[in-house]
């Protein structure tokens, strides 16, 4: 008879060197692209990879920086400034200035 996994959730500060080295392994290029989101009950959740060892299957909680700014705010950063430099012919002074001296 196959004998079950044992599963375990463990905060990544707690992780043995030698799960360090499972997770080296699993994700060399790193773990960030691979988190998921694991709901604990109402609102409550935390972000976790997972790791398979021969006996025990490990979801380790992991720390995640949430990015809280609003739509809102990446819009200001688009803003349309008016150019100064621009003529009223759609080139900028210093456009018209090489033009001048090519001719």
């Amino acid at each position: 008879m196959k004998s079950e996994r044992k599963k375990l959730i463990i905060n990544y500060q707690n992780v043995s060197p030698e799960l360090m080295e499972a997770i080296r392994k699993k994700y060399p290029l790193g773990w960030v692209n691979h988190t998921i989101k694991v709901k604990t009950g109402g609102d409550a959740f935390f972000f976790a990879i997972t790791i398979d060892t021969d006996d025990t299957s490990y979801l380790i909680k992991v720390p995640v920086k949430i990015d809280n700014k609003s739509e809102k705010d990446d819009e200001d950063l688009f803003e349309e400034t008016p150019d100064t430099k621009e003529s009223s012919d759609g080139f900028n002074e210093e456009e018209e200035q090489e033009t001048e001296k090519e001719e």
